[in-house]
This record gives C-alpha cells, structure tokens and sequence, in this order.
C-alpha cells in the first residue's frame, strides 16, 4: 500500500507543477527567457568586470551592445525583405507558366481518373440539400467587411503588437536584474535545493557549463550552416541570398521544425524567378547537402556530450514544453530539460529525471551483459564485449596491447557478471536462466579465443611454464577458469582450461594427469571457500606434491585475504582479479631477480628521452619550489599524506619538492630514489597513467623495500611531458591505505599535470636561471630515513 501511496501522491505532485508551469506561462516564460539570454551575456559582463568596470556599467553596456546588434540586423534584414517584395510582382508569370505545366502533367489520363470521377459524383450527391432541383442555380452571398474607422484601425494594430511588446520589456527587465544580481540569485538557488553546498554548487556548475556549451556549440553549428547556404544561394543566383542565410542560421535554435521553415522560403524563390528548373533544383541539392554534413559531421563533431540528453528525450522534452508554452517553449525546450537532467542528477528525489532524461546507459556493462545471457541474446553479448576490447586498442595493436585489453574486460565485465550469476543461482534464476547463461557464456568465451588468439602454444612454452585453470565446484567457476587461460594464453604463457568443473567428491583429480604442469589455477566463486580450498589442495598435495597452486577468490570476503591460512597447503599466491592473476603467474614463472622484486622497465628509446630531460631545465633548482607547490596542492585535493614530482634519470629519479624525504643513494645529497625500485619509472617506460589501488596485492611493488619501508599501499601517476610530447616524468599521490580514484578525480590529476607542465615548460622559454646549466642538480638537503614520511 505504501508504494502504491507514494506513487499517487507523486503523481498528484506532477499534474501541480505541470498545471501551475500552463496557467503561469505568462510570467515563467520572460523569465525563462531571461535566464537563457544570461547564460549567452555572463561571460561577456564578468570579462568586463575583470577589466575593472563596475557590473552595472558592464551590465548596461553588454545589453546595450546586443539591443544595437539585433536593431541593426532587423532592419537590413527588414530592407531585405522589402527589395524582395517589390520584385514579386514580376516573378507572376514565371510561376503562372509553372504552375500550368505542373497541372496538365496532374489532370493527365491516370488509372485513377474513374475511381476520383465517382467520388466527385458521390460527394456531390452527399452535400446537395434535401428536396434540391438538379440544375437549379444557387444564390451566392458575399460578407463585405466593415470598414473601420482611423482611431479603431490603430487601436486594432496597437492591440496587435502591444502583446510582443510587453513580452519584450519584460524579457529585457529580467535580463538585467539577472546580469546585475546573479551572485545573489546563484546564493538563493543554492540555499533552495537544501544544505549540502557541494552537491549543490556541483548542480549549478554543471547546469551551467552544459547549457552555455549547448549555446554556443549550437551558436557555431548555426553559423557553420548560414555562412555556406548564403555563399551556396548567391552563387546558384537567389535573390536575397545573405537573408535567407541569416533566417536558415536563426531558424535552427527551433529544434527540428527551424531547419524546415527556413528552406521553404529560398525554395519557394528559386521556384519563382527561374523560368526553368535548374535554380530550384540547385537549391534544393544546396539545403540537402548541407543538412546531411551538418547532421551527421558538424553537430556530432562540436555537441558530442554537450547536452547528456537522449534523443528520444530531446523530442519528448520538445513536445511537451511546444504543448505548455508554445513556440516559446520549443525554443526554450532543451535547456530546460538540461536543467531537469541535472536537478535528477544530484537530488534523490528526483533520480528518475536522469534515468529518463539522460543519455548515459542506466545499466552497468555488467548488468546489460547479464541480461543479454538471461535473454538468449548472444549475439548482443558478443558484441557488447568485442566492441569494449575494439574500443581500447589503437589501429595497430601489439600483442601486449590486446591482452591488456581483454584483461580489463574480463576484470570489469565478464568476473562481475559470473559473480551476479552465482549470487542469484539459488534465488531468483530459473533452471532456464541458468542454461541460457551457460549457454551464452560459453559461446561468447569461445568468440573471444578466435577473435583475440593467443600466441602458438609451442612458441610458449618454449619461454614460460605450462598453466591449467580448472574450476573448483560450480559452472560459473569453469567458466572463469577458462577465461583466465585465455588471459593468460594472451600473455604468453601454454595455459589450458578443464570444460568442467571438479565435483564435490572431486573424481575428476583421479583421471587427470598434471605430472607436467608448473602452476594449477584454482577458480572458485564461493563466498566461504576455506572448507573447499583446503580439501582441494590436501587431495592435489598427495598425488603430485610438487604442484604449484594458485587461488583465484572471486568473491571472498576482505577479511579472509588479510588472512595467511592457505600457505600451509602449498599455495604460491591467492588473486582476486584477473589482472592481479595474470601478474603473480607471470611472477611465478619468470626469473627471479636479484634483490628479490622485480625491477622497474625502461622504454625502447630512453636515451633521448634523458636527453631531453637535461634539456629542458625542469632539473634546475629554481624549480623546486613550483614543484613543491604544486605536490602540496595535489596532497590537499585527494586527501593524502603524499605527493610528488618524479623526473626519471638514466639510473636515478628525481623528486625535488617531494612531500617524502630524499633516499640515501648512489650520489648523496640527492633528493630522490634508485630508478629500478620507482613505481614512477613504470609510468615513463609505458608513457600511460598507473594507478595501483593495493601495493601489498600487486607483485610488481609487494616486495619493493623503499614501498615496504614507507608503508605505501595506494599510488597513482600520470605523465609529466615536454611541449614536444616526451615523458619526463610523473606527477603522483600516494596514500598509507588502499584505495582508487574516480574517473573524475583522475582526470583533476591529469588536469594538475598539464597546468605544473605548463609553469615550467613557460619558466624555461621566458626566465631562464643565469649560470645555470641544463644540468643543474637541486642543492644538497638533509636525508631522512629512507623514503620516510616528511609532511613539508
């Protein structure tokens, strides 16, 4: 009952606010008006204020400026328009000529000739009035108008305009109280949608930035179109050719109905000064071309995600606000709709708007995936994830880039969705769900292998060990037991799967013979897997005690992670992802190195990379101090205890202005670290973001000594590069506990590197430090301990 309540009582609340939005159309339109003008003025009466005019002055001014600009254009096109309709006149012949030709090729002899004579005869028959004569004559009378009288004939007119008039004065009164006190409207807008000002300043940010780059992207798409109809219509010989240009560029803020309403008029002109038809023609092949390029080239290049709205969103809102507000309100349709996506968007009470509204996809990868198998789609599935792993690669992917690629599918769809499967095994799913999942996931794991094959089983295992993946229990663990030998196999490595997974009372490790496999990869999604695990591992301990096990826990709990109860069965490694599997395999099999870690790579090419870090002058000690400003700036915004610039040497890594202390190395005094044990190297050697949300969990850093001594767990780096796109370094945060960025706060780091790079890249064109050399080391500073925090 309280849903249905909830429902009735949102409902009423709807046919309010739609009821008061009709009867109150006569003020909330200026309004409306108003607002959308401000956003195109704002700019302009902020860039005067900076200049150090007072807001009213700049308020005055900009409005004064746009009242001339549209006078001006009025009346040339108000001149236009009475050039033209002083040539009509002399354009009647033309079309009474076309217009003959046009009805004798219409009153021809057609199939059709005797079905329209009867109906003729019947509608006749229909409307003559009862008890009529045939042939009788019937009397026409004429309605002469009355004539008004001068002061009548005004007051009509004045009736006439005053209504567009009024309209105007208002729009314009609220444009400059909008401009004047858009601080305070800004502060009551923010006091109205409640107390959290972050979620609220957030709202009005984006309302703000996606309706003024609505505007002006449509601004530019208008202009993009008029410019070349007016040059296009001048050249095929239209009279009027800069007027039409000019009704075409302002007839697309009307959405969908403009670009109709503005061709009918060149059309019509070119119909009638051409006796023939080659003026209309081209016209027509003019407005066609142009609507195709603009459509499809120009609106999709500039608008991409301008607006957040669906198209079939952008027609409802269309409609709907057409219905309340008229032709008003279709101009006005979709930044008020923007403003409802946004208001849906931040405030739970109105979610349904974005789910609506938005053209962003309501459901996760995950989730489509998952219903996609549910309902037999296999097809869709396939494409779902060919597409995602097509979307990732450049043109020329190397064999390194389509594993990485499949990886994080696997990572970010594929496991979530088994995941999903094996929590609604037991509840919801029907035994017809179940069979069309596995159905489904089969076929889709088997297009994967063809499309992304990996190398020759051979060529691999002539480098690296044999790996089996085997599932332990269920169907869903087979099923990512073979999307991991596929990961792997993408990695190089002679991985092979079991189609099956091991039974309770576990008969199939009776019939197998893994006497030469180097490492067994154990998938299992049971939440509690301990009592399995152990079992499994005590059985495979006994019959091949030489056997190297590595878990894959798909959906164990945190706490039995921390935990160290599976060493004792003789298990290497315990994974939880698939990216983290791959890399403790790959560590498994590969050599191990000398101190125990691996070390960190360098680039094809890092010779001339060092060489352009000696160039560029970023090594100078001047520097430091913008480089600590800008570490301590990134420590305050994502809320962690460090920061740091990396400038990577040929052997060692520079971190002038780093919020921890300097590595007591090789040349003492430095400020910085040995290359091979930097997480930053890893991020110049790919020229790509890194972002390891748990260190002690990936085996690259688990074992670094520096990462151990000071306690990190969480980092994150981007590339720091020169104006000729050479990575010389990373910009980076690290924390003392695990965590991730959002794709929002990630591109924040991307947008603090580029302004630090921007700083020094200016600072050594413009003020280069006399006597110092490109070489510059910083000057000698106390060490602390090693990689030790120091908060600066």
């Amino acid at each position: 009952m309280l849903p249905a309540l909830r429902l009735l009582v949102g409902l009423l609340i709807a046919a309010l606010v739609i009821a008061a939005l009709y009867f109150g159309r006569e003020l909330l339109i200026p309004l409306a008006l108003a607002l959308l003008l401000g956003f195109l003025l704002d700019p302009a009466v902020s860039r005067l204020k900076r200049w150090g005019l007072p807001r009213l002055a700049g308020t005055l001014g900009v409005v004064a400026i746009t009242l001339c600009a549209l006078a001006g254009m009025g009346a040339y096109l108000g001149n236009q328009v009475s050039d033209l309709s002083a040539g009509l006149p002399t354009y009647q012949s033309t079309i009474s000529a076309k217009l003959r030709n046009l009805r004798q090729l219409t009153t021809g002899p057609s199939v059709w000739d005797g079905a329209r004579k009867t109906y003729d005869t019947v509608e006749k028959e229909i409307d003559s009035p009862p008890g009529a004569r045939a042939g009788a004559r019937v009397q026409k009378v004429e309605v002469q108008p009355v004539e008004l009288k001068p002061l009548a004939q005004f007051t009509a007119w004045l009736g006439k305009i005053s209504e567009p008039v009024i309209m105007a004065g208002i729009v314009l009164l609220f444009l400059v109280l909008v401009l004047l006190d858009r601080d305070d409207l800004r502060d009551r807008l923010l006091r109205l949608m409640g107390g959290n000002l972050h979620l609220a300043t957030d709202a009005l940010n984006e309302a703000s930035e996606r309706i003024g780059r609505y505007l002006r992207m449509q601004f530019i798409v208008n202009l993009s179109y008029g410019v070349p109809m007016a040059a296009g219509l001048w050249f095929i010989g239209v009279p009027g050719a800069i007027l039409w240009g000019v009704v075409a560029a302002i007839m697309r803020f009307v959405p969908y109905v403009g670009p109709l309403v503005s061709a009918v008029f060149p059309l019509a002109l070119a119909f009638a000064v051409d006796p023939g038809w080659n003026m209309f023609l081209g016209t027509l092949a003019l407005i066609l071309v142009l609507e195709l390029i603009s459509n499809n080239v120009v609106e999709p290049w500039l608008y991409g995600a301008s607006t957040g709205l669906s198209t079939l969103s952008i027609i409802l809102a269309a409609t709907f606000w057409t219905a309340l507000w008229g032709p008003v309100g279709l101009i006005l349709s979709t930044p008020l709709t923007v403003c409802l996506l946004v208001l849906g968007r931040y405030l739970p009470a109105l979610r349904f708007m974005e789910v609506l509204l938005g053209n962003s996809p309501v459901l996760g990868a995950p989730q489509r995936l998952y219903q996609r198998l549910l309902a037999g789609d296999v097809e869709e599935a396939i494409e779902l994830c060919t597409d995602g792993v097509d979307a990732a690669l450049p043109a020329k992917p190397t064999p390194g880039q389509v594993a990485e690629a499949v990886g994080r599918l696997y990572d970010e769809i594929l496991i979530p969705t088994l995941r999903m499967a094996s929590s609604h095994h037991t509840g919801s799913a029907t035994a017809g769900h179940r069979l069309r999942l596995s159905h489904g996931m089969g076929e889709l794991l088997g297009e994967m292998a063809e499309q992304y094959p990996p190398p020759l089983p051979e060529t691999a295992a002539s480098r690296r060990g044999r790996v089996h993946c085997i599932g332990a229990r269920w169907e869903v663990d087979a099923l990512a037991a073979q999307a991991m030998a596929h990961a792997l196999g993408l990695d190089g490595l002679a991985a092979t799967h079991s189609p099956h997974a091991l039974s309770a009372r576990m008969e199939a490790l009776e019939d197998s013979d893994w006497a030469g496999v180097d490492l067994l990869c154990l998938s299992v999604f049971t939440p509690q897997p301990q009592t399995q695990v152990r079992q499994i591992c005590r059985r495979l301990r006994r019959r091949w005690p030489q056997l190297r096990i590595v878990l894959a826990l798909w959906n164990a709990p945190a706490a039995l992670l921390a935990e160290d109860g599976f060493a004792p069965l003789g298990v290497q490694a315990v994974t939880t992802s698939m990216r983290e599997l791959r890399l403790r395999v790959g560590a498994l099999l590969a050599p191990q190195p000398a101190g125990g870690h691996p070390l960190a790579p360098m680039g094809e090419e890092d010779e001339a990379r060092v060489a352009a870090l000696h160039a560029s002058g970023w090594l100078d000690a001047t520097r430091t101090d913008a480089l600590h400003d800008a570490v301590v700036q990134a420590a305050n915004a994502f809320h962690v205890p460090f920061a740091q610039v990396s400038l990577v040497d040929a052997d060692w890594v520079h971190t002038p202005g780093s919020l921890l202390a300097s590595a007591s190395g090789p040349s003492v005094g430095r400020p910085g670290l040995p290359r091979e044990l930097s997480v930053c190297a890893y991020v110049v050697s790919e020229a790509a973001d890194l972002q390891v949300e748990d260190i002690a969990r990936d085996p690259r850093f688990a074992d670094n000594p520096l990462l151990q001594a000071a306690a990190l767990r969480f980092y994150a780096g981007v590339p720091l590069r020169d104006r000729q796109g050479q990575v010389l370094g990373s910009f980076c945060i690290m924390d003392t506990a695990p965590r991730s960025l959002s794709v929002e706060e990630l591109d924040l780091l991307h947008d603090m590197a580029r302004r630090l790079q921007n700083t020094l890249s200016h600072r050594t064109e413009v003020s280069p430090p006399p006597g110092a050399g490109p070489t510059a080391q910083p000057p000698a500073q106390e060490t602390g301990p090693l990689l030790g925090p120091a908060m600066a």
